[in-house]
């Protein structure tokens, strides 16, 4: 018979084993390893937090008469953990310093391109070592194509406003495909000549393509593909969703051509940046920023669509760089009661209310009195503003202090500057009102410091569960399409 104590010595040894074994594998794994992702989709909510996801669930359930949440379709993904998002100098992050982390795996500084903290070495980008390992790579996005966030996919430039050299980058880059707003900077002087930036690409063996006839003819066989948005809004973007018109181009549609375009053997890295989430985070905009996170919802859509075809191959992460505005679900002047459903009856994004209030000041009636009722009529159609039938009506404090806003500042000292754009100060106030009335808050017209969420599904969605770090998102990814190399 076995001794006892030996028997339960071999057994302990036995487990010590296999669990070694196991770690080794786990660790070669971690390491490195491919785990068969052909297809990488990387989708960036600018400045969308988890208060910009629940106030929208919040809003279309209230658009059916419900209480609670109707899901976006990310927010129902198998794998759902959270990134913190710091920079190397500082708490609250901007998007340069956050986009280079998600890019790149390191930190950085405030306004750099994947770049070190110094500006002076340049940090390899995921996108570039896909590229380097045959994947073919796009970068998507609603705002500039020159702008912070899909700028640190292919450029390393010191500051993010070198958007000229950022441009550079770009064509230099020979990504295959490109789809976002304008230049910002389209025109400069690059080796003693003068250049425009189209033209460059073009010569480089882009097909530029800013209308929206050559767009729905854009194929693959037609090469690397540089999409400039037909119609653009403020800071060479894309409309807001609010203020789309039929027949623009929408980041859906940007993202299913991006599909089309890279589809093949090869395999693809794409990101796409929902980037006027955060400009509504700034100008304290609920209204327009709910229709945007359903636009940006909607453009997940077609990277689920592929998914259901190759499920085997593919990943989809759907993240943010930062959280935008200080977002609450909850208002100290309605307590524990909401009206959500309100922001159904804003028709315009705070860029053309701004636009009312830049027609008003120079078409004065002379009459203070009625110009002030006729913005009062204004602001019942495009904001859906003091109007009864809505239960919009404004009190006394209110009416108050929009008229003496109307007065000093539309009729009188004019705009404030803003980081994107004009800021009126009487639309803002109105804007506030509105948002009260549905029971919504904001707490800054800044970024915060606070995490933000990460959803994942597909092939290796399960390593974006948990408390993880921005600059981890890469990595991981690199592991998955076994791209990772020593100096990531």
């Amino acid at each position: 018979m076995i001794n006892r104590k030996y028997f339960l010595r071999i057994l302990w040894i036995t487990i010590w084993i296999l669990a070694a074994h196991i770690n080794i594998l786990a660790n070669t794994y971690y390491e490195g390893e491919p785990k068969n992702v052909k297809y990488v989709f990387l989708f960036i909510g600018d400045g969308m937090g988890h208060a910009q996801v629940s106030t929208t669930e919040a809003y279309l359930a209230a658009l059916k008469g419900n209480t609670g949440f109707e899901p976006l379709n990310f927010s129902g993904f198998p794998h759902i953990g959270q990134s913190t998002t710091y920079a190397n100098n500082r708490l609250i992050t901007g998007s340069a310093a956050a986009g280079t982390a998600l890019a790149t795996g390191k930190k950085t500084n405030i306004n750099r391109i994947s770049m070190d903290p110094a500006a002076t070495v340049p940090y390899e980008t995921i996108a570039e070592k896909a590229k380097k390992q045959g994947f073919k790579v796009g970068i998507v996005t609603s705002v500039s194509i020159d702008h912070a966030t899909p700028a640190v996919f292919y450029a390393h430039q010191p500051d993010r406003d070198m958007y000229f050299e950022i441009g550079i980058d770009l064509i230099n880059s020979g990504f295959d495909y490109f789809a976002g707003g304008g230049f910002l900077i389209p025109d400069g002087m690059w080796n003693d000549q003068e250049v425009n930036l189209t033209t460059l690409a073009a010569e480089k063996g882009y097909a530029v393509v800013n209308s929206a006839e050559a767009f729905r003819n854009l194929k693959p066989g037609n090469g690397k593909s540089l999409v400039l948005s037909p119609r653009t809004a403020g800071g060479a973007s894309l409309p807001y969703a609010i203020d789309t018109h039929p027949g623009d181009l929408t980041l859906a549609d940007f993202t299913a051509k991006g599909i089309e375009m890279l589809s093949g053997d090869e395999g693809f890295f794409m990101m796409i940046e929902g980037g006027k989430i955060d400009w509504l985070g700034h100008a304290n905009d609920a209204a327009s920023l709910v229709r945007e996170m359903i636009a940006f919802s909607e453009a997940v859509d077609k990277a689920l669509d592929f998914y259901h075809e190759y499920p085997e191959n593919t990943l989809i992460i759907v993240t943010s760089d930062h959280e935008t505005g200080g977002l609450s679900l909850g208002h100290v002047a309605t307590k524990y009661e909401t009206n959500v459903e309100l922001l159904k009856y804003q028709r315009s994004s705070v860029e053309e209310l701004n636009k009312i209030v830049a027609h008003f000041r120079v078409n004065q009636s002379g009459d203070s009195e009625e110009d002030f009722n006729r913005m009062l009529r204004a602001l019942e159609f495009d904001l859906g503003l003091h109007n009864r039938k809505y239960g919009t009506l404004l009190d006394d404090e209110e009416m108050a202090v929009l008229k003496e806003l109307f007065m000093t500042t539309v009729m009188g000292i004019g705009t404030e500057k803003g980081s994107y754009g004009y800021s009126e100060p009487f639309m803002a106030k109105a804007i506030e009102i509105m948002n009260k009335k549905a029971g919504i808050a904001w707490g800054t017209g800044s970024h915060t410091g606070v995490n933000v969420p990460v959803y994942a599904i597909g092939t290796g969605a399960e390593r974006f569960t948990g408390v993880i770090d921005n600059t981890d998102i890469p990595k991981i990814i690199g592991e998955l399409m076994g791209v990772l190399s020593s100096e990531f």
